[in-house]
Parts: structure tokens; C-alpha cells; sequence
């Protein structure tokens, strides 16, 4: 009897025998980098918020980009910060635009590099919104958005994006994206869509790195509420039948139990998982604090995203876990 209660432990003795039974694995490959691009020359500047990433110019990403195909980050998400902002977002459009510079940096210097494009207007417009507001300012025009969104998707896959990932949850986005880009001719172009994303607390540091923190009101008339888990499903079923490609939950740590239901309801459709710059900042700020092993919790975190269900996980942390773990597989 006490040989069978001991047996689990017998293949725990080696470190070669524990990875040759591990069930969840994170590899590079697994891991998309938020990158966030802006306007002008010459800028490489220190995100405070998240503390070892930068708002880069085109000219300086070059550098970056370098950087991680020496790494071997196969994969990126890119996010736009203008010189400019209007009411409607127009800069987010522009062929020269901030995101479609960068895209063509990334399909000159490393081509093998997958570009996500993040479609949304919160980057782009002066009040914040993720899309366009009505007459009243109140609210999102969510029918006006969707025109706008076919625009800015067509002008990112002409660039050269290699997916394209609406964010900003209007109703209707993920058709109103596919038939634009098939119109123009990118039927070719998958569609990544952040099929669940909650109104989360969690937000705060990417806001104030890419700009898009509200004037007035705030995005809980769009976005998920945090507490409601079954209304995800719906959510997804709806943008599976509008043509989305693939699926996201955002935020990731925090909704684990989120990423475990879509995975079991849609199995055959590739998941995403956004760890997002809440969830890096707390293991930044305890680890800062002597109070945990950073990079040991931020691998335990993101096996735990993995284990939950995620096919691949878009994680501030990508660059920092290869370059820390760069042959093991977790």
C-alpha cells in the first residue's frame, strides 16, 4: 500500500524524468509580443508603466526588431500611438500611419516574423472611445465605427499585416472586417478576434503607454462585465459566425476559469489568451519589492494561461521568458 501511495513521486526524482511527463509546455513560439510604435524620429522612450518597454519611433524599432529575431520571438502585436488625434481616429487609417510604418519595418528586416495588428480606435481618437461616439457623446456609434474599422483593416493588411485583431468589441466588427478585406482583396487575412474582453481594472498601465485614457465616461457599455461567465460563450458564438479565424480572452490571468469554457465549447478554433499589462505590472512591482523570483512567477503564470486552455499567449513578459528560459520547455 505504501508503494502505491508513494508512486507519483517516482517520477519526480529527475529533473530530465519531471519534462519528459510534464503535461503543458511554453515555448517561444507560444508567445506574441505587444510592441507599441509612435509617431517621429529618433524616440526610444521608457514606458514607466511598464517598466522595460518603450514607445518606439520606426526608425529606432529597427533595432528592436533585430533584437528579437536574434531571440527568435516569432510573433508580434503592434499598437499605435499618433502625433496627432481627432474625434474619429482618421490618423489610425493613414497608409503612412504609425502601425502600417512598422508593419513594413517588420516585413523588410524579419519577414518570417508574424505581425498581429491591433485593430481599434482608443489610440487614435481625443476622447478615448473605441470608436466613434454619437451625436450626444455619450455613447459609441457602433454602426459608424464598423465603416471606419473596414477602412483601418484594409489599410493594415495592405501594409503588410499578417493578422488582423479587432479590439474594440462593437457589435458586428468581425463580419463588417471580413467583408471589407475580402472586397479588397485580402481574403487571405485572418481574423484574431478579442472575441471576450472585459471590462477590466487591469488596463491601467497600457493606457497611460499608448494614451487612451478616457475624458469623460468609460468603456462598460461595450466591454464584458468581469462578472459574467456564460454570456463569454455567446459573445464568441456570434463572432464565429461573423468569420472570426481565431479567438481571444483578455484579460488572461485573472480569467483562467474564461479560457477553460471557450476552449471546451470551441476546441477547433486557435485561442489566444491577452496577459495584460496589469497582470505584468503586479509581478513587476513584487518582484521590485525582493517579495517573489520574477521570472520563475511569470513562467508559473503563464503555464497557468497555457494549462487553462491558450494556444498562445500575448504576454509583455515574452522577450524576458525566452531570454531566460531559452531551451526549456515549461
Amino acid at each position: 500500500m505504501f508503494s502505491l501511495i508513494q508512486r507519483p513521486r517516482r517520477l519526480r526524482q529527475h529533473p530530465a524524468l519531471r519534462r519528459l511527463v510534464q503535461e503543458t509546455h511554453i515555448q517561444g513560439d507560444d508567445l506574441i509580443l505587444p510592441l507599441f510604435v509612435c509617431a517621429g524620429q529618433k524616440i526610444k522612450r521608457a514606458i514607466p508603466s511598464l517598466p522595460g518597454h518603450y514607445q518606439w519611433s520606426c526608425d529606432e524599432l529597427v533595432a528592436e526588431v533585430r533584437a528579437l529575431r536574434d531571440l527568435g520571438i516569432l510573433g508580434v502585436m503592434l499598437f499605435g500611438i499618433p502625433a496627432e488625434k481627432d474625434a474619429e481616429g482618421s490618423h489610425a487609417s493613414h497608409d503612412k500611419g504609425v502601425v502600417q510604418q512598422a508593419i513594413r519595418v517588420f516585413k523588410e528586416h524579419y519577414p518570417e516574423c508574424l505581425v498581429m495588428s491591433d485593430l481599434c480606435f482608443c489610440e487614435y481618437t481625443d476622447h478615448g472611445h473605441c470608436g466613434v461616439l454619437t451625436a450626444s457623446g455619450r455613447d459609441v456609434d457602433n454602426d459608424r465605427t464598423l465603416e471606419l474599422l473596414g477602412v483601418q483593416a484594409v489599410s493594415h493588411a495592405r501594409a503588410g499585416a499578417d493578422v488582423i485583431a479587432p479590439s474594440g468589441m462593437m457589435d458586428g466588427m468581425v463580419a463588417a472586417i471580413r467583408t471589407a478585406l475580402d472586397a479588397a482583396g485580402f481574403i487571405h487575412i485572418p481574423i484574431l478576434s478579442y472575441a471576450v474582453k472585459y471590462s477590466s481594472a487591469l488596463y491601467g498601465p497600457f493606457r497611460l503607454a499608448a494614451g487612451t485614457t478616457l475624458k469623460q465616461g468609460d468603456r462598460k457599455t461595450y466591454q464584458m462585465d468581469p462578472a459574467n461567465r456564460f454570456e463569454a460563450i455567446k459573445e464568441v458564438e456570434l463572432d464565429i459566425a461573423e468569420g472570426a479565424d481565431m479567438l481571444m480572452v483578455k484579460p488572461a490571468h485573472t480569467y483562467l476559469d474564461i479560457i477553460r469554457d471557450v476552449k471546451e465549447s470551441f476546441p477547433m478554433y486557435p485561442l489566444a489568451a491577452y496577459h495584460v499589462s496589469g497582470e505584468y505590472a503586479m509581478i513587476k512591482a513584487a518582484a521590485a519589492q525582493g517579495l517573489i523570483d520574477e521570472k520563475m512567477v511569470a513562467l508559473e503564470v503563464l503555464t497557468a494561461i497555457k494549462r487553462a486552455g491558450a494556444d498562445f499567449i500575448i504576454t509583455y513578459y515574452a522577450k524576458e521568458i525566452v531570454a531566460a528560459f531559452p531551451r526549456q520547455r515549461v
